[in-house]
């Protein structure tokens, strides 16, 4: 077998038999192949590969200009790449075995404080079909926290407005039972009632009555944004960021965060606790007489 061969047979192992994300093995795909692309370039073979060569590439990533969190993703790529070259006999020794996860920068991810967030939900115009539905996507992205992707994949099915819970189908088609509030539930059941009926289960629709795409919901967002007079670099994720944010400095758990955003590992989660401080931290300020 050539390289061409050894991503295709990684690609459908990590897609069929780990289940992963669609858009986790595009970027995978995406990452191995440049790196296999750059062995090629230094006439490197996939049976002579070592530590070194790996770190090099990565450190080469590094320099130019790439984040921290791109290089980690790269890396775990190409760990999990030799992982599978290695289960399969395709080679002897596995030199990402020893590679260590470098530790990502700790960044606050951009969030809306209340106001914003009740300016944008407001902004769409409820007199139009069109505004009725946007204001259930957007309604809906900030009271459940769930990705674009998955705001994309939602199926009538998948609601019950009754008792205000929806499921979400998350990365590697993990389901999980979200609350969605009675807000959400009610723009949602107005767009319901305006609705054409389309033949399709998918919930949000596009005038041709086709699902909406991630890009979609993203100019969706960028209209209101700008409506609303918010001057932030505002994506979909923006809003699973606030909704993340602001259960939090209520006082919410962070493993029943964990639960609702659907991250596999706490760690992710931790990120809001950043945030967290950071209001305290501004509330003390404001509050303390000598803060």
């Amino acid at each position: 077998m050539n390289e061409t061969e050894y991503l295709q047979n990684f690609l459908n192992h990590i897609s069929v038999e780990r289940g992963l994300a669609k858009n986790t093995v595009i970027s995978y795909k995406r990452d191995i192949f440049r790196f296999l692309e750059y062995l090629k370039k230094h006439i490197y073979r996939i049976s002579t590969v070592s530590e070194n060569i790996i770190m090099d590439y990565l450190w080469e990533r590094k320099l130019s200009k790439k984040s921290s969190a791109t290089v980690f993703r790269e890396q775990e790529a190409i760990k999990s790449f030799f992982k599978f070259l290695f289960s399969e006999g395709i080679i002897k020794q596995n030199p990402a075995a020893a590679l260590k996860s470098p530790k990502l920068e700790k960044y606050l991810p951009e969030v809306l404080n209340i106001d914003e967030v009740d300016k944008l939900l407001s902004a769409p115009d409820i007199q139009k079909p069109d505004g009725i539905r946007d204001k259930a996507i957007l309604e809906t992205l900030y009271a459940t926290g769930m990705r674009v992707s998955e705001l994309t994949e939602l199926k009538n099915c998948d609601l019950n407005l009754d008792v205000c819970f929806v499921k979400c189908t998350g990365k590697g088609s993990k389901e999980r039972i979200v609350p969605i509030g009675s807000k959400a539930a009610e723009a949602i059941k107005k767009y319901l009632d305006i609705r054409k009926n389309s033949g399709t289960d998918y919930l949000f629709l596009s005038r041709l009555s086709k699902k909406l795409s991630r890009i979609s919901i993203w100019s969706i967002l960028k209209k209101y944004v700008k409506k609303a007079g918010i001057e932030k670099n505002i994506s979909p994720h923006t809003l699973r960021h606030s909704f993340a944010s602001h259960i939090l400095e209520r006082g919410a758990d962070l493993r029943i965060i964990q639960e609702m955003l659907g991250h596999s590992s706490i760690s992710t989660t931790q990120i809001y606790t950043h945030t967290d401080r950071k209001f305290l931290k501004s509330q003390h300020k404001k509050f303390h007489p000598r803060g």
